[in-house]
């Protein structure tokens, strides 16, 4: 058949269809379209006449699905990294190219098995396998996994249990089964994966958490500030002064959110000012959470985030000092924009990536909540919010809302702020806590606790959201055990195969030769 005789065809549609994932994502509302192209692709694969052609396979998907789904990061690097089209094109396909790696990874550690029974399950411990090293390899990218999807989907009630890791599992377990059915006619794993899915709904009745009946009125200032004017020096006082006159209007509610680096000062700099709004917001009875940029005197940067007022419902007056702990430093540094890697090897090119702020230090991997008004906060700063295994690891009993702020004004009027917002809204989800997300040009919203968006405001105007959000109790399954336990079932499904694939060739190595 074409598949089998031709590699140049099936790799062409399956780039095609990895572009077309695309539309599952935000802002777009295809949810269910990943089954689609990830099953062509399960099925290509069993068609693939040698490893070699299956891993062509998965990285042409990769390529599409890549190439498509962030290219907005070429916003960041063409508009405001300072690099010629020729160079920022150039990064764009290094990555692109980097990152289809890992779907060509699980593709050809797959083909090998085929034609056995499992194949299914290889073939979804084996994209696990390998977009959990995408998680944390070179510090990790795990930008649109397939199970982000969902978060709106038909799977989104996996969530509390399994993650969203744990719904991309899923997604190619369901993948795989409909190959093998087309193919074998083998309709054990299609009933399997008809399960999968038919279950879902009821998924929401052990979602593990409960609303208390009380509400927290929160108030989210996004400035609106233009990118090229944010490290302007003068314009540091023209944004201070717009974030206060924001501001004080909603100083009546319990907590008010800043977005990341809002103050243009560096935190020593900035103290006269940070202590009048610490001041402000005691009077007031309230906190302010903004992020800011920290330098210290040993020449350690940070990218953080501080807390101005009360810390405690109890406080009678603001509790901020410079050498306060109630503090977040960013731990999951952007590569380039905040530090360059192998910086020793790349120090002479290094300048080309005309970025600013490219050399900040990382703060600890377990670190306190932000107390806030008597609020315990669960802090990521930008896109750490798409790693859940760090969230999981400062989670507590104790913590009443995930907070994240970003600047998404690197990336202008693309479809990488509607991207971010979805996969933070899959943290609440996750977690079954409710999300503060303030950013400087959008989008702010406010999620509830089952990842509904709640309220938001408009996309490039400054403003101030206003919200009642509800507080909640209890734990998910997932914020307990987190990958864990697929982690488990994965590798062993995978070793065990392999191991067993190794002993039948050693067997038949070993049987005698017959002229």
């Amino acid at each position: 058949m074409l598949l089998s005789k031709t590699t140049w065809f099936p790799a062409l549609l399956l780039a095609g269809l990895g572009a077309l994932n695309t539309l599952a994502f935000a802002p777009f509302t295809y949810h269910m379209l990943p089954l689609l192209t990830l099953s062509v692709l399960a099925y290509c694969l069993l068609q693939a006449q040698n490893p070699k052609q299956a891993a062509i396979f998965g990285y042409a998907y990769g390529l599409g699905w890549f190439g498509v789904g962030i290219s907005w990061v070429h916003v960041s690097i063409a508009t405001f990294g300072g690099m010629p089209l020729i160079a920022s094109l150039a990064i764009m396909a290094l990555l692109i190219g980097y990152l289809a790696l890992f779907p060509a990874l699980a593709i050809w550690f797959s083909w090998r098995f085929r034609g056995n029974f499992s194949y299914p399950l290889v073939l979804a411990s084996s994209w696990f396998i390998a977009e959990n090293i995408r998680s944390w390899f070179l510090t990790g990218f795990p930008w649109l996994s397939v199970g982000y999807s969902q978060t709106d989907g038909w799977m989104a009630p996996w969530a509390p249990v399994i993650g969203e890791t744990g719904i991309s599992f899923l997604m190619l377990l369901i993948a795989g089964s409909v190959a093998i059915a087309v193919q074998r006619k083998l309709w054990v794993w299609p009933a399997i994966a008809a399960i999968v899915l038919i279950v879902s709904p009821a998924l929401s009745t052990i979602k593990g958490w409960q609303e208390t009946g009380e509400q927290v009125k929160v108030a989210l200032v996004q400035g609106n500030i233009a990118q090229d004017l944010r490290w302007d020096p003068e314009q540091e006082a023209i944004t201070m002064r717009k974030y206060m006159e924001l501001s004080r209007p909603h100083l009546n509610a319990d907590i008010m959110i800043w977005p990341e680096a809002a103050i243009p000062q560096l935190e020593p700099l900035a103290l006269a000012y940070l202590f009048n709004l610490d001041m402000l917001a005691a009077e007031n009875n309230t906190a302010v959470v903004t992020g800011i940029l920290d330098y210290k005197e040993n020449g350690d940067a940070y990218n953080g985030m501080i807390v101005l007022g009360k810390s405690g419902k109890e406080a009678t007056g603001g509790d901020y000092r410079y050498n306060t702990s109630n503090r977040y430093q960013k731990h999951h540094l952007l590569p380039v924009g905040e530090f360059v890697p192998f910086q020793d090897v790349l120090k002479y090119v290094a300048p080309l990536f005309n970025l600013p702020m490219s050399s900040f230090s990382r703060g600890a991997w377990l670190q306190p909540n932000l107390q806030a008004n008597g609020y315990s906060l669960l802090a990521a700063l930008c896109f750490e919010i798409a790693f859940p295994r760090q969230m999981i690891a400062n989670f507590n009993d104790n913590t009443d809302f995930l907070l994240t702020v970003s600047n998404d004004a690197w990336f202008g009027d693309s479809i990488g702020p509607h991207q971010h917002l979805e996969i933070a809204r899959m943290r609440a989800l996750e977690l079954g806590r409710p999300l503060l997300r303030a950013t400087n040009n959008g989008i702010t919203a406010t999620v509830t606790a089952d990842g509904k968006e709640q309220a938001r405001l408009a996309q490039f105007e400054e403003g101030v959201l206003t919200a009642e959000v509800p507080q909640v109790q209890g734990r998910t399954l997932y914020s307990l055990w987190s990958d864990w336990p697929l982690l488990i079932v994965s590798l062993l499904s995978v070793g065990l195969l392999s191991f067993r694939r190794y002993r039948r060739g050693q067997s038949l190595g070993s049987a005698p030769h017959i002229e």
